[in-house]
């Protein structure tokens, strides 16, 4: 299904407005690639972005809206629908060589045109020389990860259209990583099925390699590797994709390879994530505080505990977002804030793992917070063989 991508930027670019309106910030200026998305839906290079200031955006409360695009890339925005004003991005940053320096100046100088009497700015992702420099020239530098944070924090209309696209398209790319798995093949290569997959569905790339079998299953957060599974092994993965427009589908499974029976440890390993995740899932509703949820989760055994995942839940849009829920422990305060709300997006996270059977189980999964309860929107299968 193909949706209405300038529909999607303009509902993200008004809820970004309506957040810097609210907390009276008049400009937000970032170079992050995925806040670039978020207000101006302009994708180029997204990855490449990632490694320092090369195209950046700036956004006015007033609504008008300037994109510093790559140089020779600006043919790529001409029908964006909020951008305002498309410009050669300018090489700030020393990674561009030691031209930088005047670059800065005349980039700033933009600035101060385009920007006028109020020299609030809130911003991200620049080196200190850019930073240093607009101090000098008068602004007052704001923190804007904080706005992008809190306005990508409620999904739009749209937003939610597309996520639920995303979410058909990633779990059909996961059939296909399922589908690959053999006493044989290597981590490596199976996981490389995903990403064919992934890419052939109009996704945009994964941003972990959390996928491992065997004894790489304990303990968790062990990449992708070259080990060739056996039958018998667990074999976790998570999903951690950019799928369809750039919206983030993120749930975990974990599967048995080959045709031998599990293992009675296995399974009750298996039992015992499941029965955290959907215990955890179960109380989630809108309202309920961040610390009233964590004090009402399911309780880890002493033997797992040790080795457990970090945190209970997380957000989800254009990729892992606020809030990343701690867990809560007797002996120390809390001190994490806030509650669920309608339009949050919300991934419910459950690791299980044993010292002594050098085994684990990851599973995760997606809920959209309604005005009633949760919708779950990953519905991949579990694994019978391991839940039987």
């Amino acid at each position: 299904m193909e949706l209405d991508r300038a529909d999607l930027v303009r509902q993200t670019h008004k809820r970004l407005l309506s957040v810097m309106r609210a907390r009276d910030v008049p400009a937000v200026l970032t170079s992050d690639p995925i806040n670039i998305l978020y207000a101006t839906g302009a994708r180029n290079m997204t990855v490449f972005s990632h490694m320092g200031p090369f195209r950046f955006a700036l956004v006015l409360a007033s609504g008008d809206t300037v994109l510093w695009e790559f140089s020779g890339c600006e043919h790529l925005q001409k029908d964006n629908p909020v951008v305002t004003d498309i410009r050669p991005a300018p090489g700030v940053t020393a990674l561009v060589g030691a031209g930088h320096v005047s670059e800065i100046a005349r980039f700033v100088a933009d600035l101060t045109a385009i920007i006028g009497r109020d020299r609030r700015l809130a911003i991200e992702g620049f080196d200190v020389p850019v930073t240093d420099r607009l101090r000098h020239a008068g602004f007052a530098l704001l923190d804007a990860t904080g706005v992008f944070s809190t306005a990508r924090l409620i999904k739009q209309p749209m937003e939610i259209a597309v996520m639920h696209e995303a979410v058909e398209r990633v779990e059909a790319a996961a059939g296909s990583l399922e589908a690959a798995i053999a006493p044989g093949a290597s981590e490596v290569e199976v996981w490389s099925e995903f990403h064919r997959h992934l890419i052939a569905t109009e996704g945009e790339y994964i941003s972990t390699r959390l996928f491992q079998s065997g004894s790489r299953t304990f303990p968790y957060f062990q990449e992708a590797g070259p080990r060739r599974m056996e039958t018998g092994d667990l074999v976790c993965f998570d999903t951690d994709a950019l799928g369809y427009l750039h919206y983030a589908v993120d749930f975990s499974r974990t599967f048995l390879c080959g045709d031998r029976p599990a293992a009675q440890k296995q399974k009750d390993l298996y039992r015992l994530a499941h029965a955290q995740l959907s215990h955890n899932a179960a109380l989630l509703r809108p309202g309920i505080s961040y610390e009233d949820f964590a004090r009402a989760a399911w309780p880890v055994p002493a033997e797992n505990r040790g080795h457990g995942y970090y945190c209970l839940g997380h957000g989800l849009g254009l990729c892992g977002e606020f809030p990343y829920i701690p867990h809560f422990f007797d002996e120390a305060p809390y001190g994490f804030e806030g509650q669920f709300e309608p339009g949050m997006v919300i991934c419910i996270e459950s690791y299980i793992g044993e010292e002594a059977a050098q085994e684990g189980v990851k599973l995760e999964d997606q809920f959209l917070i309604t005005g009633d309860g949760a919708e779950r929107m990953t519905t991949y299968p579990f694994c019978q063989a391991l839940l039987s």
